[in-house]
């Protein structure tokens, strides 16, 4: 079988490498012709001279590109893989990009016969090159189960997640949260700093308690994801901890966007009737705001 492979980059490349290192036959392609010309001695491996023509003859194509338009060129543009792909044919679409172009994808190939899974991975360019992603797998099971061997040469963890958009809608979902702890981490330095604190104990500090070893590490599996909402650390005291430490870093003139916000939501907690719950009720909180759902049912206790 032969396994087109789109784009090239600082993931692209070495996975696509990890293919050909086990002797699958492979057709690579990337609109950076110095990405392409790295595979000139990889064995197994044509080089291909557009999206349209890497897709000759491949069973099996997939794509790891930066952004939505690029897979939308790569596929559906001008000398497209699309021109080429025989109805039967797979797409494996492992980029991260938006779900409707996701949408947009699935319908133009649906149209040639064409059928689309999303696979979007985990993990940074180490774990490519030795194949050990983690895979986050969304479409039909069907067709999950057809390119899980392709796969597992990838990833040492797949994790399927439901029908088509799944996988990105997870990935998306992790970097969401990812983000915000950047920013969040950043704003907490900062106003270590800006108080003078010493930044190499300050790290210390934080790593050895909830608030750097994360929430979804510590406290949520033990509390609100385990139905409990009992106080270990009530909401109201929240509001009252978040309360003292703006203060203080805005005395000092820290910047303080996150805990702002944060604020706003421990305020909230008073007039939902959530003061006296857990912190990690906090989830709660949102569901709340986000009107019925299927996390939270009336003892709030979470179904997974």
């Amino acid at each position: 079988m032969i396994i087109a492979f789109i784009g090239l980059g600082t993931m692209g490349a070495p996975m696509a490498k990890c293919l050909a290192a086990v002797g699958i036959d492979l057709c690579v392609y990337d609109i950076d012709a110095r990405a392409c010309a790295a595979f000139s001695d990889t064995p197994n491996c044509r080089i291909a001279a557009s999206p349209c023509d890497a897709a000759k003859n491949a069973r099996v194509l997939i794509t790891m590109l930066p952004e939505s338009h690029h897979v939308y060129d790569a596929i559906l543009g001008e000398e497209g893989a699309i021109g080429s792909l025989v109805p039967g044919a797979i797409v494996v679409e492992m980029s991260t990009g938006s779900l409707p172009d996701l949408k947009i994808l699935e319908t133009a190939l649906l149209a040639r016969g064409v059928r689309l899974v999303d696979a979007p991975v985990g993990r940074s360019p180490k774990e490519a090159a030795n194949g050990s992603l983690l895979v986050l797998a969304g479409g039909a099971e069907s067709d999950l189960t057809e390119v899980a061997p392709l796969l597992k040469i990838l990833g040492n963890e797949i994790i399927y997640n439901g029908p088509l958009g799944s996988g990105l809608k997870m990935k998306l979902v992790n970097n969401y949260m990812s983000m915000i702890g950047m920013a969040m981490t950043a704003e907490v330095l900062n106003v270590a700093q800006v108080l003078g604190l010493d930044l190499k104990q300050t790290v210390r500090v934080l790593q050895s308690t909830p608030a750097g070893q994360g929430q979804i590490n510590t406290n949520y599996p033990k509390k609100v994801l385990n139905g409990d909402i009992s106080p270990d650390f009530p909401l109201r005291l929240g509001l009252k901890d978040i309360g003292l430490g703006l203060t203080l870093a805005q005395s000092a003139g820290a910047p303080t966007p996150l805990g702002l916000a944060s604020q706003q939501m421990f305020l909230l907690a008073g007039p939902w009737g959530r003061a006296h719950q857990d912190c990690t009720a906090m989830l709660h909180l949102f569901s709340d705001l986000s009107g019925p759902t299927s996390l939270q049912n009336e003892t709030n206790e979470i179904t997974l």
